[in-house]
């Protein structure tokens, strides 16, 4: 994760000299604050990450002598036949869309990112596996 962080850190310097250019050269407010903004969650993504580094182990890519089976092995279980992240999606791209078309629209989008989210922290509870 060192190598991370500071990739995003090196990300951050260069999103704010872009951002201190842009914002002298163009004198446009909405793009200088989106490139301030930008600035901020690399630096924060790369403080996280060079925070948690000093924390944790050294993984295979923080040495110079590792080989890349090094990483093999298992990395987690992921879910290969969940559709709960379909229906969050669907949830948040019409939560999207009632900022643009009318704020009434959240009304029809939380229910489905209510139901995504209890789907997805609840799909191995029920069904076939009713009894583990």
């Amino acid at each position: 994760m060192r190598i991370q962080g500071k990739m995003f850190l090196g990300l951050a310097v260069f999103i704010l000299a872009s951002a201190i250019v842009y914002g002298f050269w163009s004198k446009e407010p909405a793009g200088t604050t989106a490139l301030f903004l930008a600035f901020a969650l690399s630096l924060m993504i790369g403080f996280y990450l060079s925070f948690t580094a000093r924390r944790a182990d050294a993984g295979a890519q923080d040495r110079e002598d590792a080989d890349v089976s090094d990483e093999a092995g298992e990395v987690g279980f992921f879910s290969p036949h969940s559709w709960q992240p379909l229906s969050l999606a669907t949830g948040g791209a019409l939560a999207f869309l009632g900022i643009v078309f009318g704020w009434w629209l959240l009304f029809f989008s939380l229910p489905i990112i209510l139901i995504g989210v209890w789907g997805w922290a609840f799909e191995y509870y029920r069904g076939e596996d009713r009894t583990q």
